[in-house]
């Protein structure tokens, strides 16, 4: 079916399909792999596969940064599936992908001395459209009192993936990590919130925040937060950056980024959608011309004194 057909505009010439074996069967040089992420986090990792053993290179924004951070089990499959093919496996993202891992890696580089950094994202949800994204995936209108999403596969699902960013700063650090603590967070809802899809009952889940701490082999300390929210007025700054990256040490170092549409009236998700085709689209030459296996790492951005002792 034309794409255009199924996004209810006017025909573009790109055909869609829902059958795996018709994307197998093409000569295409690349996949992009933008599907729902759910628990558990390695339920995705088949189909990958599939598509690297047939000779295509595969950019998904639903982690794979540091595959073999989970273990031989895990990272075994998906990298024989690449070199069956020669092919190249590339986790390529916003968050993950350039908050952390690029961004607050520039900073780290701007620092004589780094002890901490902090990366925190407030994501306003409350015009998503889809009930069954916001109250199934992102666990909006939980009950804690019935089922705590904190300690379920939700949050397991988010752990698996984040911790990939910690491994991958440590790795350009030339460090390890020793910890990862969970600190979520969840905001609940003072009283009745409608929203576009639907009702946030009393008491229930209307912000969650995601938080892990981090401590690495090497000393330093590093804090990863998400808050996504229905309702930002329950939240203490209310409206403010979309991203605040943070790094204490000598000097400390603080940048905000806030992203927005030329068109007021657009829905709150499409400059971050925006960021992330812009992102995905301008890695497929590196990524097509990479070695067949994971993508590497970029170099070590070491803070000043480290570099030179």
């Amino acid at each position: 079916m034309d794409a255009g057909t199924i996004a209810k505009r006017p025909a573009t010439g790109v055909l869609a399909t829902n059958q795996i074996e018709d994307i197998l069967a093409l000569d295409a040089d690349i996949v992009i792999h933008t599907s729902r992420i759910t628990a558990p986090y390695a339920e995705q990792n088949a189909d990958v596969a599939r598509r690297l053993a047939s000779g295509k290179n595969v950019i998904s924004i639903n982690g794979f940064y540091m595959p073999q951070v989970h273990g031989a089990a895990y990272a075994n499959p998906l990298r024989a599936a690449a070199e069956q093919g020669q092919a190249t496996l590339a986790g390529i993202g916003v968050n993950p992908g350039v908050i952390a891992e690029r961004l607050a890696l520039t900073l780290s580089g701007l620092m004589a001395s780094l002890d901490h950094v902090e990366c925190l994202e407030v994501v306003d949800c409350s015009n998503v459209p889809s009930a069954d994204f916001l109250f199934g995936v992102l666990g909006f209108n939980s009950d804690l009192a019935q089922s705590d999403i904190r300690k379920g596969p939700l949050a397991q699902l988010y752990t698996d993936l984040y911790s990939e960013t910690f491994a991958y700063m440590a790795e350009a650090w030339g460090t390890k990590v020793r910890s990862i603590t969970p600190a979520h967070r969840m905001t609940l809802a003072p009283e009745h919130i409608h929203i576009q899809a639907g009702v946030i009952e009393t008491g229930h889940v209307a912000g969650t925040e995601w938080r892990w701490d981090a401590v690495f082999e090497d000393g330093r300390t590093m804090t990863h937060s998400l808050l996504w929210t229905i309702a930002p007025q329950l939240h203490a700054d209310g409206e403010g950056a979309h991203w605040t990256i943070s790094a204490r040490g000598r000097p400390n170092i603080t940048i905000s980024l806030t992203i927005s549409d030329p068109d007021p009236n657009a829905p709150h998700s499409r400059p971050a959608m925006d960021m992330t085709a812009a992102v995905l689209i301008r890695a497929i030459p590196d990524v097509c011309a990479a070695a067949a296996g994971f993508y590497p790492l970029p170099k070590a951005q070491l803070p000043f004194k480290e570099r030179f002792l």
